[in-house]
Order: C-alpha cells, then sequence, then structure tokens
C-alpha cells in the first residue's frame, strides 16, 4: 500500500500532529513494533549522559510547545 502525503504543503504543526497519529497507532499495538539493536546503543548513551549531569530533559508538554512554536 502506498499513501501519498504532500509534506511540502503542510506546515511544521500540522506534521508534529501527523507523526502524533502514527506514534498512537503504533502504540496501538506495541508487540507489532521491534525497535532495531542499534538503538540501544544510543539509549544506553543518553542514560549515560542524563546519570552524570551532561544532559538534562523536560517535560513532553514543554517540549512539544518550544518544538511547535519555532515551527509557526
Amino acid at each position: 500500500m502506498s499513501i501519498e502525503i504532500p509534506f511540502d504543503t503542510l506546515s511544521v504543526s500540522e506534521k508534529v500532529r501527523l507523526l502524533e497519529s502514527v506514534w498512537e497507532s503504533l502504540c496501538s499495538k506495541p508487540c507489532d513494533v521491534r525497535s532495531p539493536g542499534s538503538h540501544r546503543h544510543v539509549l544506553e548513551t543518553r542514560k549515560e549522559r542524563l546519570e552524570d549531569g551532561r544532559a538534562t530533559v523536560s517535560p513532553w508538554g514543554e517540549a512539544k510547545a518550544r518544538f511547535l512554536e519555532v515551527g509557526r
């Protein structure tokens, strides 16, 4: 199946909403989604950076608001 999406005509906030819809669909059946093994290294590195203070996190709502603001 092929779906044509006119990405060039979508705003950033519309693209984010589209991605959220895709993730919601994927998360409805998590057993069908497999993460590639290469992701483990990335996650381990990020965890180490958080634990030693080289990285910080923001609540999703704040991060999303910043992201959407940049896209306007």
